[in-house]
């Protein structure tokens, strides 16, 4: 087989075979199809599709290009969780906590930013000497020992989904369902929990723009989940405003502290409560939400955070550290009235030209700069009240404070966001 000749197959909108898509992800992984060649197959992808046989076979391709994980040494029933990504996610490090402190072993491997803002792991890399990369020995004794790691995908684990997980990234191909679903179901496979939820955001920050299309990828990673025996539940979130206050690594992992401290908004903290308990119900560990929500606040969920942190190395005390952006510019209001639109991708974007975010794979972050918003949509504000504070190295220029001004939409009339939209099982 020639590579050439699968990537004009699928431009021209026909069907890959099983042994073909075989031949190309197993190719693509032994390094005898370049690079350049498969971010032409991924943008073949991107505007002719896969049939779900297509993306099914792509799914289990992928998976046989690296080791499996066994978690069977690790007692009670395996949870994970993966977000397809948004703006200002800090979700995995409140949630991953959270579920564990009630007894249920959490596995997770997590990935980088893929567009505009910094994913978990770079979240947790903004912490001194925080270990991303363990052995699966080490990954699997952690978890028997305190219930929770979450760590990066080893280069073991899926080879292919990590060479093509960052081609996508600089290669406008991230966005396209088959690739999407393919990506993450197959780290979740190769990654050996039993059972996993999926929270896919949907809007303007999220890469799937309308509630069709979230339905479609959910029902799309449900579908490969069960059929390999695992439990998979999907939630369809909103994605059109940044998720919390804090957009940025360092200040999103600031943020993620004070709602295990019972000092978060209530609107997210009672979303993440929702999300555990659909993965403790996973796990067969029925709760009511105030029970939930008492494990956030009183220190439980903080505190097997602080012992993940501290077995993989990082430092408690840096943890804790404040931003060390030099300037941080304050935002006030020019009207009174009611938040009614936080454009979510114009701030990542906002956030990534100040380092927050990668333009290109090879970029460094500043894990120190990003956005913390003081209101959100829904909330009244009066004029002259704090908006938000922007987190720079350098001064910000007069065209810049216009720009992120302009995207903070205010109303006379109150507008409620939505939170959970749709639940797929």
């Amino acid at each position: 087989m020639r590579a050439v000749d699968l990537i004009q197959k699928k431009r021209d909108g026909k069907r890959l075979t099983k042994e073909e898509i075989n031949w190309l992800i197993s190719a693509y992984a032994a390094g005898t199809v370049p690079d350049y060649q498969m971010s032409a197959f991924a943008m073949a992808v991107y505007f002719r599709g896969m049939t779900m046989q297509e993306t099914r076979d792509l799914t289990f391709a992928m998976v046989e290009t690296g080791e499996h994980v066994d978690l069977s040494a690790i007692a009670g029933i395996k949870t994970d969780k993966h977000s397809t990504g948004g703006v200002g996610d800090k979700v995995t490090l409140i949630l991953a906590p959270l579920v564990a402190s009630f007894g249920v072993p959490v596995a997770k491997m997590s990935g980088r930013g893929l567009g505009h803002t910094g994913g978990t792991l770079d979240k947790l890399e903004s912490v001194k000497g925080y270990r991303v990369e363990l052995s699966q020995n080490e990954f699997i004794k952690q978890v028997q020992d305190i219930g929770l790691a979450v760590i990066g995908q080893s280069d073991k684990l899926v080879k292919a989904d990590k060479m093509l997980y960052a081609l996508r990234d600089v290669t406008a191909t991230v966005d396209t369902i088959p690739l999407i679903a393919s990506s993450v179901m197959s780290k979740k496979i190769a990654a050996g929990a039993d059972s996993i939820l999926l929270d896919v955001t949907v809007g303007e920050g999220a890469f799937m723009k309308t509630v069709a299309e979230a339905e479609k990828l959910a029902e799309t990673m449900v579908e490969l989940g069960e059929e390999v025996g695992r439990k998979t539940v999907a939630v369809i979130t909103d994605m059109s405003q940044p998720l919390g206050q804090a957009v940025g690594n360092r200040l999103e992992v600031l943020e993620a502290l004070q709602i295990m401290q019972g000092q978060g908004r209530e609107d997210i903290s009672r979303f993440i409560c929702s999300l555990a308990q659909i993965m403790l119900s996973l796990a067969g560990v029925e709760k009511p939400l105030a029970a939930i929500l008492q494990h956030l606040t009183d220190g439980s969920a903080l505190k097997k955070f602080e012992e993940m942190v501290a077995a993989q190395g990082g430092n408690l005390e840096d943890l804790y550290r404040p931003s060390s952006a030099r300037v941080v510019t304050e935002v006030f209001a020019s009207e009174s009235g009611y938040i009614s639109d936080l454009p979510a991708l114009d701030f990542a974007l906002f956030a990534m030209k100040l380092g927050a975010g990668r333009a290109v794979k090879t970029d460094r972050l500043d894990y120190e700069t990003g956005l913390v918003f003081d209101k959100k949509v829904g909330d009244a504000v009066q004029k002259g009240e704090r908006l938000a504070r922007i987190y720079s190295q350098e001064k910000l220029g007069e065209n810049q404070l216009t720009e992120f001004k302009k995207n903070v939409k205010i109303m006379r009339v109150q507008r409620i966001p939505k939170e959970i939209i749709k639940i797929i099982s």
